[in-house]
C-alpha cells in the first residue's frame, strides 16, 4: 500500500511539496497564541485588594479599603513589561470597619460619591529598575480632580493557576502583582480635617491584585 505521503511525492514536484509543507506549517504557527506579545489580563474582583492607610489625628493609622474594583493590564511575559494600566474603583464600596465613619467618608467633605460615584487610575508610563520591580505612573480622578502619581510595583507570579478549570476548560493563567505609592488628598480637593490635624492629609496606598489572562 503507498501512504499519502508517498503518493504526494511520486505525483509532485518537489517544489510544490516544498511549497504545501511551509503552507500548513504558517497555518499551525498563525493558530497558536504568540508568546512575545503583550497579552491582556482583566483584573479578579474577587482577589483584589485596593487599601488605604491615613492618619487618625496622630494616634494611629486607620486601615481602610475599597471593596469593588475593575480593570485591565497587558503584559509581556518574555521582556516582564506592564502596559495599558487601567482601575475603576467604586467609592461607595470604601470599608473602614467603622460604619459613622464610612458614611462620613461617603460625603461631601470626603469622596462625596453621589456626585462622584467612581475614581479611576489610567497608566502612562513605566519604568523598570528590578528584575520583577519597577515604577508605574498613571492619572488618579478622584472627586473630578486628576493628578499624576506613581507607584512601586512589584510582579510576584505568573502561571497557570492551581485551582480551577473543568473537564472542559483550562485553568486561568495568573499574572500577580503589589504596588504601593501614596499621594495628598488636599491636592485632589478633599480638605477636610487637614488644617487641625485631625485627619492625616497624606494617603498610603497598599494594592495587591492578580489578573486573569485573557484568550
Amino acid at each position: 500500500m503507498t501512504s499519502s505521503t508517498g503518493h504526494l511525492k511520486g505525483n509532485l514536484p518537489a517544489g510544490v511539496i516544498s511549497r504545501f509543507t511551509l503552507a500548513l506549517f504558517m497555518l499551525a504557527a498563525a493558530s497558536l497564541p504568540s508568546l512575545a506579545a503583550p497579552r491582556e489580563y482583566k483584573i479578579d474582583p474577587e482577589h483584589a485588594s485596593i487599601g488605604f492607610l491615613v492618619s487618625h489625628i496622630g494616634y494611629q493609622n486607620v486601615l481602610g479599603m475599597f471593596r469593588e474594583v475593575a480593570g485591565s493590564f497587558r503584559f509581556d511575559e518574555e521582556t516582564q513589561a506592564i502596559s495599558d494600566v487601567t482601575m475603576t474603583i467604586k467609592t461607595a464600596s470604601i470599608f473602614t470597619n467603622h460604619e459613622k465613619r464610612d458614611e462620613h467618608l461617603r460625603k461631601e467633605e470626603f469622596l462625596w460619591t453621589e456626585k462622584y460615584p467612581e475614581m479611576t487610575f489610567t497608566m502612562t508610563s513605566a519604568q523598570k529598575n528590578g528584575e520583577r520591580t519597577g515604577k508605574l505612573t498613571g492619572n488618579l480622578t478622584l472627586r473630578g480632580v486628576t493628578k499624576p502619581i506613581t507607584l512601586d510595583v512589584t510582579l510576584n507570579k505568573v502561571g497557570e493557576y492551581p485551582f480551577g478549570g473543568g473537564l472542559f476548560s483550562k485553568p486561568n493563567y495568573v499574572a500577580g502583582m503589589s504596588a504601593r505609592g501614596s499621594f495628598k488628598r488636599s491636592e485632589w480637593g478633599v480638605m477636610y480635617g487637614t488644617d487641625n490635624g485631625w485627619v492625616g492629609d497624606e494617603v498610603q496606598l497598599i494594592i495587591e491584585l492578580e489578573g486573569i489572562r485573557q484568550g
